[in-house]
C-alpha cells in the first residue's frame, strides 16, 4: 500500500513538472508567435532579401541669381552576385573591356564568395547602359547620382567637391553637408536559402530622398569676371598665384573668392599639367594635391603690409592718440633703436598731415603714430578689432593670426606692424578689418551661405550671420573714408581711380620672409562708393615678377573689376557737372 502510494506520488510530481513546462512553452509559443512576431517576421525577411543601395541625389548649389554651380549627373554602380553568374569568364572579360580595369582586380571581385560583390561605382550612365545589355547573369546594374560641376574649375577652392560616397570633401560641399546630402534608397531583392534571386520575383525599392539646395551670396558673374582678371595678371607678371576677394562691406556676404590657379571640380584628384610626380611618393602626391586645394584667402597667412596701415590709422584716430592735424616729416627712413627702417620713397616725404602721411603710405609717419600708442594700446586695439580671432568665415580649415605676444612687443617690433610686417593674418581678415573701418565700425562675419531651399524652392532655412558694433566710432570711420578716398583720387592708389565713381582704396607692397629671398606681395584694397560703400575688393599677387608695386600692379586689376561689376551691381556712374 505504502508503495503504491509512494509510486502515484512520483505520477503526480512528473506529472506536474511535464504539465509546468508544457505551459511554459506553450505561453513561450505565443509570445514568439503574437509579441514577437513582427521581429522574427523581419529576420526571416532579412534572410531571403538582398539589399542594394540607392544614392540620393545631392542638392544643388546655387549663387546669388539661381545660377547652378554643383548639380548632379546620373552615373552607375555595377555590382556582381557570385551564386548567380553562370560564365564567370565572359563576366570578367566584358567588364574588363566596358569599365577599363586590370584583369586580375576584376577577377579577384568576380570569383569571390559574397552574397554581392561591388566592381565600381560612378561609372557614366552609357557605360552602365552597354553592360546591362549584354544580359549576363549575376552582373547588377543600379543608377544612383555624381556631384557635377557646370563650370568646371569655377570658385574650385571655395565650392570645394565630394568623395565616391557623395559626402562632401573640402569647401562649402563638406561645411554644409547636412542640408545637401539625401537619404540613401534601397532595392531589396527576393532570394531563395542558397542566396540565389527568386526568378520573376517583384523587387522592393525605397526610393532615395534627395538633398536641399545651398543658395550663395556667390555671383556667378562677378566670379568669372573676377577670375579672368587674376588669370590675366598672373599670366603677365609670372606670379606664383593671385587671389581676388570681393565683398559687401556691410553684411559680409561675399560676391567672388578667387585663387587661381584653380583646379577642376570634376577631376580634383588630378595634379595641374606639367606636375612631374616621377620618384613621388603617395604622400608626396597627395602633399601636393592638398596644396593645389588649398583657398588661399582663407587657409594661408601672409604679412599684409601697407593696406594694414588702415588699421594703424583708425586705431590712432578712435584711441585719441593722433588727430587729422598732427604733423610728421620723413627724411626717407626712421631710427627706430638700433635699427635704421627706411620708407618706400628713398629721399622721403618732407613735411606731411595725418592725411597726407597715408596718401603717401609713408612709413616714418606710420611708425610715428603707432609708437606713440605703445605696445599695450596698439595690441588692445589689434584685439579689439577681432585680429586675434577667426573671422568665422563659413570655409572649413581658416587660419589664425600668427601675432607676438605682448610682452615680446618692443620698439622695433611695433614700428614694423605698424605697416603690416612682424605679424601674419589671412586675407579674408584682412577684408574684414577694413569693412569694419569704412562701414560704421561693424565687425561682420564673412560668409557665403544665404539660404536652404527645398527642391522645390521653398526656403527652408535663412542663415544669421554675426556682427559686433563698435569697433570704431561713425566719426572715425568717416575720416577713415575720406582719407582713402583721397589715397586713390590724389595719392600711392591712383591708378585705381575710376572718373564718376567715388572709389576709396589702399596699396601694399611686402616682402616675404626670407627677407634675403627678394619675393615681394603686392596688393591694393579698394571699395565702392567711398561715401557709401556697398562693396570691397582685395587683390594679391604673390611673387610677381619685374615690377611688384601693388599700386601700379594690383590697384588697375581692382579698377577693371570695380568697372565692370558696379552698372551690374546697379551703382550708378556720377559724371561731375560740366
Amino acid at each position: 500500500m505504502h508503495t503504491k502510494t509512494f509510486h502515484r506520488k512520483k505520477i503526480f510530481i512528473v506529472f506536474g513538472l511535464s504539465l509546468v513546462m508544457l505551459i511554459g512553452l506553450a505561453g513561450r509559443l505565443v509570445w514568439l508567435m503574437v509579441f514577437e512576431a513582427d521581429y522574427y517576421q523581419q529576420l526571416a525577411t532579412d534572410l531571403h532579401e538582398r539589399e542594394r543601395s540607392i544614392k540620393a541625389a545631392r542638392g544643388r548649389i546655387l549663387d546669388r541669381n539661381g545660377e547652378v554651380l554643383a548639380d548632379n549627373r546620373t552615373v552607375c554602380t555595377i555590382s556582381v552576385i557570385h551564386s548567380q553568374i553562370e560564365d564567370p569568364e565572359a563576366v570578367i572579360r566584358m567588364l574588363v573591356k566596358e569599365l577599363e580595369l586590370p584583369e586580375e582586380i576584376v577577377r579577384k571581385r568576380v570569383e569571390k564568395v559574397s552574397s554581392i560583390e561591388r566592381i565600381r561605382s560612378n561609372v557614366d550612365k552609357e557605360t552602365g547602359d552597354a553592360i546591362r545589355n549584354y544580359g549576363y547573369a549575376g552582373v547588377k546594374v543600379d543608377e544612383d547620382f555624381k556631384r557635377y560641376y557646370p563650370y568646371g574649375d569655377l570658385a574650385s577652392k571655395v565650392l570645394g567637391f565630394t568623395g565616391g560616397d557623395n559626402q562632401g570633401i573640402i569647401g562649402l560641399e563638406v561645411r554644409y553637408d547636412e542640408y545637401l546630402e539625401g537619404i540613401p534608397g534601397t532595392i531589396l531583392t527576393l532570394t531563395d536559402a542558397r542566396g540565389i534571386e527568386i526568378e520573376n520575383a517583384k523587387e522592393e525599392r525605397v526610393d532615395p530622398t534627395a538633398g536641399n539646395d545651398l543658395v550663395l551670396s556667390l555671383d556667378y558673374n562677378i566670379q568669372l569676371f573676377a577670375q579672368q582678371e587674376a588669370l590675366k595678371v598672373m599670366e603677365a607678371k609670372q606670379a606664383d598665384y593671385v587671389s581676388i576677394l570681393v565683398m559687401n562691406p556691410q553684411n559680409g556676404e561675399i560676391y567672388a573668392c578667387v585663387n587661381v590657379p584653380e583646379f577642376d571640380l570634376n577631376d580634383p584628384f588630378t595634379l595641374p599639367e606639367g606636375t612631374d610626380t616621377t620618384g613621388m611618393t603617395e604622400q608626396e602626391i597627395q602633399d601636393a594635391r592638398n596644396r593645389m586645394w588649398r583657398n588661399q584667402c582663407v587657409n594661408d597667412t601672409y604679412e599684409p603690409g601697407s593696406t594694414f596701415k588702415i588699421f594703424t590709422a583708425s586705431a590712432a584716430l578712435q584711441s585719441g592718440t593722433s588727430t587729422l592735424q598732427d604733423q610728421y616729416y620723413c627724411p626717407g627712413y626712421k631710427i627706430v633703436e638700433d635699427r635704421r627702417i627706411r620708407c618706400h620713397k628713398a629721399g622721403g616725404h618732407g613735411a606731411e598731415d595725418f592725411t597726407h602721411a597715408l596718401e603717401n603710405s609713408c612709413n616714418p609717419a606710420l611708425m610715428t603714430i603707432g609708437l606713440k600708442m605703445g605696445p599695450s594700446l596698439f595690441y588692445q586695439c589689434f584685439s579689439d578689432y577681432g585680429l586675434l580671432t577667426k573671422t568665422g568665415i563659413d570655409i572649413p580649415g581658416e587660419a589664425a593670426t600668427i601675432m607676438h605676444a605682448l610682452e615680446n612687443i618692443g620698439e622695433v617690433e611695433l614700428a614694423t606692424m605698424t605697416f603690416g610686417q612682424s605679424f601674419q593674418i589671412t586675407p579674408i581678415q584682412l577684408a574684414v578689418m577694413a569693412s569694419s573701418v569704412i562701414n560704421g565700425g561693424r565687425r561682420v562675419t564673412p560668409h557665403f551661405g544665404v539660404e536652404i531651399r527645398s527642391q522645390e524652392g521653398t526656403t527652408l532655412k535663412t542663415f544669421s550671420w554675426k556682427e559686433k558694433d563698435g569697433i570704431l566710432s561713425e566719426k572715425v570711420s568717416g575720416e577713415m573714408r575720406e582719407i582713402l578716398e583721397k589715397v586713390v583720387s590724389e595719392g600711392s592708389g591712383h591708378k585705381a581711380y575710376l572718373e564718376g565713381y567715388r572709389i576709396g582704396g589702399k596699396t601694399a607692397t611686402s616682402q616675404t620672409l626670407p627677407r634675403s629671398a627678394h619675393k615681394y606681395i603686392s596688393s591694393f584694397l579698394g571699395f565702392a562708393p567711398a561715401d557709401d560703400p556697398q562693396v570691397l575688393a582685395l587683390c594679391i599677387v604673390h611673387d610677381p615678377q619685374g615690377i611688384y608695386y601693388g599700386g601700379t600692379i594690383c590697384a588697375p586689376v581692382v579698377k577693371n573689376i570695380f568697372e565692370n561689376i558696379l552698372p551690374y551691381m546697379g551703382i550708378e556712374r556720377k559724371m561731375p557737372e560740366s
